[in-house]
């Protein structure tokens, strides 16, 4: 009976601590990279329907983690605020809407490229919104940024872009936006997006943050 009693309590015990380590808040660092389910406007539909990679990458926007003692901030480029730091709360509600926002961290062997990112990243807010999405040096879209941001140490791939859908054509929206923008829509050129950067081999998945 005692050892029974034992076991029991082992096993409750065990079952305690489970539970407590599935509510535990997830503990983000320096240098992760939080990426955003598409919201509900055009041009963030627009982005998923053409680089959608699979069901699990599923994004539309990217931003960078950085702390300044207990507070936390995120480095990102927006069309509401172009490259610029924002409280972690503001990020993750930006969009006004509910998007899911997902963590993924660098591999313990490219961690010594984050201070250097954080740095390059902090240098470059205050320009514009790169609405082009050509690659640019004086404007920059979402993961254009954390592209830049981890340039020096070759940590992401450009890849041809394209804009058409899986069907192989092109959306409206894209049609539209191109033709306000008065230029040609740059398929085939160098460029990168959330999806993209989200299968990279240099980083694996951390959790949830937001649902």
């Amino acid at each position: 009976m005692a050892l029974r009693s034992s076991l029991s309590v082992y096993l409750l015990s065990s079952i305690l601590l489970l539970l407590s380590s599935c509510h535990e808040e997830l503990k983000l660092q320096d240098g992760d990279l939080l990426f955003q389910s598409p919201s509900n406007s055009d041009l963030s539909n627009a982005i998923n329907e053409v680089t959608k990679v699979n069901s699990e990458s599923n994004y539309s926007h990217v931003g960078l983690v950085s702390f300044s003692g207990d507070s936390i901030y995120v480095l990102h480029a927006s069309p509401k605020g172009g490259s610029c730091k924002v409280g972690l709360n503001d990020f993750v509600n930006n969009s006004g809407e509910k998007v899911s926002t997902i963590v993924y961290r660098l591999l313990p062997e490219y961690q010594q490229s984050i201070p250097k990112a954080l740095s390059r990243a902090e240098s470059m807010l205050g320009l514009p919104y790169n609405y082009s999405y050509i690659m640019s040096d004086s404007s920059h879209y979402c993961s254009e940024f954390v592209y830049k941001a981890f340039q020096e140490d070759s940590i992401f791939e450009l890849e041809p872009m394209t804009f058409k859908n899986l069907s192989g054509e092109l959306p409206k929206t894209w049609v539209s936006h191109y033709e306000n923008l008065g230029i040609d829509i740059p398929e085939g050129k160098l460029g990168c997006n959330p999806n993209g950067l989200a299968t990279s081999n240099k980083l694996f998945y951390v959790g949830i943050l937001s649902k």
